[in-house]
């Protein structure tokens, strides 16, 4: 089935017919943390390639498979994976799943994603709540023609929710896993960061750097969705860490954290259960 990809209404319609459940909340999962989905009771799973206007994902820990199912008590969709700026995708279509997620009535939307450390503090496998982020992907969502009934200049002062992140702080302590906080600032990719680009970065206020999230969080708020993110820090940036950067190191201490990981995110998704 072809759909334009401005039409994620259609992809909603779609979904709906698939499953009567109804959840408020979405979970995006990101690389490292698709060891949540042990912990999910599956009503329905979905490849992303049945569903109209979504993209496959290519990255190796992103399985581009949609999930209606329950955390605990708590309905949910969880989507594994998602499409990447750096895979060369527009921003329009990096971002389909998220307006999809707001078109079939999502209110809540929690991304994940791993992140190089830059805060001194941090070690590789820390998990880090996100307070804000800088944009500098050298491109914006909201670019370009104007959705209906949508504003376009969008308020991001409280783009991560202070509610939602606190329901982080209580599922840390549920699950006895001390939970970090700071700035995520987004890169484009793929290429790692320099050693200068990571003291230039720590200079601006960013504690944490990848290359996703911030594209899905900008329209989750244009929607008027509350937003919460958290960082697996999986690495320590370029010139912090010794070691030689690669994906493969990104995948192995997820591996290694990835029960807290599981805990973490159920425990969030039965705890906005209770409150929301």
């Amino acid at each position: 089935m072809s759909v334009s990809i401005k039409n994620p209404q259609t992809a909603a319609a779609w979904l709906k017919k698939i499953s009567p459940l109804r959840p408020k909340l979405a979970v995006i999962l990101g690389s490292g943390f698709h060891h949540v989905l042990a912990e999910l009771h599956i009503a329905r799973k979905i490849s992303y390639a049945q569903i109209p206007g979504f993209l496959k994902p290519t990255v190796r820990g992103h399985a581009g498979e949609l999930y209606f199912g329950h955390l605990g008590k708590t309905p949910v969709l969880v989507l594994s994976g998602r499409a990447h700026f750096y895979e060369g995708h527009e921003m329009e279509r990096v971002t389909f799943a998220t307006r999809t997620l707001a078109a079939f009535g999502i209110t809540d939307l929690l991304l994940t994603n791993a992140a190089g450390g830059l805060n001194p503090k941090f070690r590789a496998g820390d998990f880090m709540a996100l307070t804000d982020h800088i944009n500098f992907m050298g491109a914006n969502p909201l670019r370009g023609p104007q959705y209906k009934n949508l504003p376009r200049f969008v308020d991001l002062t409280d783009t991560y929710d202070g509610r939602l992140r606190e329901l982080l702080f209580q599922a840390g302590k549920t699950s006895k896993l001390k939970l970090q906080r700071g700035v995520y600032l987004a890169v484009s990719g793929p290429s790692y960061e320099t050693p200068a680009e990571i003291r230039a970065f720590a200079k601006l206020g960013a504690d944490a750097v990848g290359m996703s999230t911030v594209p899905e969080a900008i329209v989750a708020r244009q929607h008027g969705m509350r937003v919460a993110a958290v960082s697996c820090i999986t690495n320590l940036a370029a010139g912090i860490s010794k070691e030689k950067l690669s994906h493969a190191e990104v995948l192995e201490t997820a591996e290694r954290v990835k029960k807290s990981g599981a805990a973490l995110i159920k425990n969030f998704a039965e705890l906005y259960g209770k409150n929301f």
